[in-house]
């Protein structure tokens, strides 16, 4: 299919803008939740539902978002995301009851679950190879962007306006997203098979309730045995589709993907990489608050430097891609990121705020180099016809991994500290420097998923074979 100029300049742009929205969606609640749970009359706790409906039907939805790109189109599959996002955002904004409220929650999450799937899709079939990791590389940030605003955006808009504004902001976006598509968005079909519906059954509740069970983890809402029953059942559910997947002609997800080595080394090192990773939002403004005592806007104003550095340093990511190849450049900055996941525990009382400014821009820039990196290296060697389940499987491991990241890392903080709801500012400090040391030593470890890669994998879009023969 032949897209236009002007249409491949808008699209990566158009793609980036319904990212941030998803993305800054999942971080912005946290801060408005004490006041929202007092506006709906209800106990700060029972909020937990508001934010887990959305990240549940994230889980859910997204491994059918290849099928429907590929049965109904990307245009109309996309538009329709934007605009099941938008309306469940203005339906979220006027809800008087923390029923509705759950309730349009998963209506959004159900319009975030196809965005990003579709939109990364989209992307990979309008660009060649060899342009890939420039385009993905800019859809990137706004993902790492959204979570970095959203703390201080929710502080700012409940300080100032009302909580509803946080909802009423998607509004306007998700409008103007919606025509750009009608105007812009490439229309791809492939031939659809018939939608997996046992698959669907058995890898959505078991995802849903894995999901679920990472969301209580660590909390006194169930026994230790319930949630461990919970656990095994969900294992049973993803262990039943993997034996139903494997047997079937037309699986829900194409677990034969994995062999291809790229495309297992980018997903299961995306997942054991996230695992470490996935938590350092989570914990550093507990770090910067309750530890250091800084405000929620300085807070975020300390976690900012991160986006800079993805943004301003992000046209040298393809040339250093170029330089030393997926191997090169994977196998290295694992280790960097977890060395620098390390240096965070040496952030005290006395810290001085330029030297975590300047840990947190270097933090910023290797992350948004490994997530490129791991983004692209999934498509590099699947065929036209497999993208579309390549893009719900590397999105569905990368919801699932961050789900786990932020588990981990709050749990290893709670561990550390002696009693976790009368802690002190140093036993908070004392906690979640061990949990910056076991993190970091996590992210070390998973550099071993990367070096199956061999140096020229990757190369139709890395580039990285035809600079050394022109060198």
């Amino acid at each position: 299919m032949e897209v236009s100029a002007s249409a491949k300049r808008l699209l990566p742009w158009l793609v980036a803008v319904a990212f941030f929205m998803e993305s800054l969606d999942t971080t912005i609640l946290n801060t408005a939740v004490p006041t929202i749970a007092a506006a709906l009359k209800v106990a700060p706790l029972s909020m937990k539902a508001v934010l887990s409906s959305y990240t549940l039907s994230l889980a859910v939805f997204i491994p059918i978002s290849g099928w429907m790109a590929d049965r109904f189109g990307t245009r109309r599959v996309f538009a329709s995301a934007i605009g099941l996002f938008t309306l469940g955002s203005l339906l979220c904004g006027i809800s008087n009851n923390i029923h509705v409220l759950v309730a349009c929650r998963v209506l959004q999450g159900c319009g975030g679950a196809m965005m990003v799937p579709v939109g990364r899709l989209t992307i990979v079939r309008t660009f060649a190879k060899s342009e890939l990791i420039r385009a993905m590389s800019f859809v990137a940030i706004p993902g790492l962007v959204g979570p970095m605003l959203g703390p201080i955006a929710g502080g700012l808009i409940v300080g100032y306006f009302h909580w509803r504004v946080i909802f009423f902001l998607n509004l306007p976006i998700g409008i103007m997203g919606l025509l750009l598509v009608y105007l812009h968005l490439p229309d791809y079909r492939e031939k659809s098979n018939p939608l997996d519906v046992l698959g669907l059954i058995l890898f959505g509740s078991g995802i849903a309730l894995l999901s679920y069970v990472l969301e209580v983890f660590g909390e006194h809402t169930l026994s230790l045995t319930e949630v461990l029953g919970l656990l095994a059942i969900s294992l049973v559910l993803l262990a039943g589709y993997g034996l139903h997947g494997s047997n079937t002609a037309f699986p829900l997800l194409s677990l034969s993907l994995f062999s291809i080595r790229t495309f297992r080394a980018a997903v299961s090192g995306s997942f054991f990489t996230r695992l470490g990773l996935g938590g350092i939002p989570f914990i550093l403004p507990l770090l910067y608050q309750v530890g250091l005592g800084f405000t929620p806007i300085q807070s975020g104003l300390l976690i900012m430097p991160q986006a800079l550095a993805a943004i301003s340093l992000k046209m040298t990511m393809p040339g250093i891609i170029a330089r030393f190849g997926y191997r090169g450049v994977l196998v290295s900055n694992t280790i960097i990121l977890g060395l620098l996941i390390l240096l965070f525990a040496t952030i005290g009382v006395g810290t001085p705020v330029w030297i975590i400014a300047i840990q947190a821009f270097c933090y910023g820039f290797f992350s948004s180099l490994q997530y490129t990196c791991m983004n692209t290296l999934v498509y590099t060697d699947v065929t036209g016809e497999q993208t579309s389940n390549a893009s719900s499987i590397a999105s569905t491991v990368q919801q699932m991994s961050m789900s786990f990241g932020v588990a981990i890392a709050s749990l290893l903080t709670a561990f550390f500290i002696p009693d976790r709801f009368h802690s002190s500012a140093p036993e908070m400090i004392h906690g979640i420097h061990y949990a910056f040391f076991i993190l970091g030593g996590i992210t070390i470890l998973s550099t071993i998923v990367f070096r199956e890669l061999k140096s020229d994998d990757g190369a139709a879009t890395s580039q990285h074979k035809v600079l050394e023969h022109a060198g």
